[in-house]
């Protein structure tokens, strides 16, 4: 006799699998929120740049995420709440940075300039300018490469529970056999870090 099994955690494995699915096809709920934030944006005139996962997929790697990340400044914020909150927008948290669109039910997380990445620390890696970390990627404008890893690496470094940005920039490194050169263009804050990374994915995977 076969074991029943937890319906709850079938129903969630199927689930998953149906998101997964969605996000892989380009028409999940975190794309088209990503895709409806950074045309209001672009309207509002508003400099930004998307980052976390979907940056890291425009870059090379792509991986599954649950939320969309966004560069931007203090001020973009304000204007951006002050038109948009209680109108497919609500604060995750009352003054918080963070809103969730309430159409597709995905939570935007924003990255102020100048606020320092990881354990929020100052550090010699920041946040930078949107407009001059983003670069244009079709439906929307995403962080550089450079600075993406820069800012990858620095959270990472200082804050243990961002070890997946660690993760994230040694995937690229392989994925998209980022030379290790380029550690010279990075802020020598993260060159060594970026260096170490680079050394590990020369590794090929295994097959067990």
């Amino acid at each position: 006799m076969e074991p029943r099994g937890d319906e709850a955690v079938a129903e969630r494995f199927e689930a998953a699998l149906d998101r997964i699915g969605a996000y892989f096809m380009g028409s999940s709920p975190v794309q088209k929120t990503a895709t409806q934030i950074a045309r209001l944006l672009r309207e509002m005139k508003i400099d930004y740049a998307i980052a976390g996962a979907l940056c890291l997929a425009a870059h090379g790697v792509v991986r599954a995420t649950e939320d969309v990340d966004v560069l931007i400044s203090r001020e973009g914020l304000e204007r951006f709440k002050e038109a948009w909150l209680g109108r497919g927008y609500v604060d995750v948290r009352p003054g918080g940075k963070a809103v969730r669109d309430t159409v597709n039910g995905v939570k935007v997380d924003f990255l102020i300039e100048g606020d320092y990445p990881g354990d929020g620390k100052p550090k010699p890696v920041k946040f930078p300018s949107p407009a001059l970390a983003g670069t244009d990627a079709g439906r929307a404008r995403v962080v550089d490469l450079n600075h993406f890893v820069e800012m990858k690496l620095a959270s990472g470094m200082t804050a243990p529970h961002r070890l997946q940005d660690l993760a994230d920039v040694q995937r690229l490194i392989a994925a998209a056999k980022l030379p290790r050169d380029l550690a010279a263009q990075l802020d020598p804050y993260v060159r060594a870090k970026y260096e170490e990374l680079w050394q590990t994915a020369q590794h090929p995977d295994e097959d067990y």
